[in-house]
């Protein structure tokens, strides 16, 4: 087993057909709305069991490498842990079927924003090339939040080698779970005020959005625009939400 392969027995059960789940969306779509304003969402990725079993992977440590308490490094409030290697199963399976629907999109937008990096089909071949340039960390998250936490705005850079899509599942039900705690993704063009998209999620929904930039077609040729995320602040219950990043951390 290679380190970035995933540990099938870290949930009781595998995940039944995520990449067939993964390849029943509308793709077309996906890319176009993601040509247009940097974030789509894939509804029902994750059953309420799957949302549930991961979400309860959350008090056992043998699953993560750190813990980070986001107030004391300025984050905002609230708290999450990076997954070690081998993942989780139902992690490693999302992680290792999406990337290859999000490489040609990623291509095409270092292609028109004038960036030489370029992404191959597999992840696995992805990862290898995070592991040589000595970003091996494992970035997979899993974030718990209660009422008064919050995210402030930021990107998951964690390196040189950045691939510029990433997705962040709901695993807990809004008015249930939580209230509060919206996804929210703003973006910054050239000499504009920013556009701010708040984005509903339920249970098991999925939002994919850009990391750090995107091309925007203007009047005078395409320009680059900045994208950050963050969470509203909770304003009651629990939210968990699981992270999936497609580069590795130095």
């Amino acid at each position: 087993m290679t380190d970035y392969e995933t540990d099938k027995s870290a949930l009781a059960d595998d995940a039944p057909d995520v990449r067939t789940r993964i390849d029943a969306y509308d793709w077309a779509a996906i890319n176009e709305e993601m040509n247009n304003f940097g974030c789509t969402t894939l509804p029902k990725l994750l059953s309420d069991s799957e949302c549930n079993a991961l979400a309860a992977l959350y008090p056992d440590e043998k699953h993560f490498r750190s813990h980070v308490i986001m107030a004391r490094h300025g984050f905002g409030k609230g708290e999450y842990r990076y997954f070690n290697y081998p993942l989780p199963n139902l992690i490693g399976e999302l992680r290792t079927a999406l990337y290859p629907r999000f490489s040609g999109l990623a291509n095409a937008w270092n292609k028109s924003m004038g960036i030489e990096q370029s992404y191959p089909d597999r992840h696995a071949d992805y990862l290898a090339q995070c592991h040589q340039a000595g970003q091996k960390r494992p970035t997979p998250l899993l974030l718990q939040y209660v009422a008064g936490d919050f995210n402030c705005l930021h990107q998951d850079l964690y390196g040189d080698l950045v691939f510029p899509i990433q997705v962040a599942i709901l695993l807990s039900e809004p008015g249930h779970d939580f209230t509060g705690g919206e996804f929210c993704l703003t973006e910054q063009r050239p000499r504009m005020q920013s556009r701010v998209d708040v984005i509903p999620l339920q249970k098991g929904d999925a939002v994919v959005f850009a990391v750090r930039n995107r091309p925007v077609r203007g009047t005078k040729g395409t320009y680059r625009v900045n994208l950050r995320h963050g969470v509203s602040r909770v304003r009651s219950g629990m939210r968990h939400t699981v992270g999936i990043i497609f580069h590795d951390a130095s």
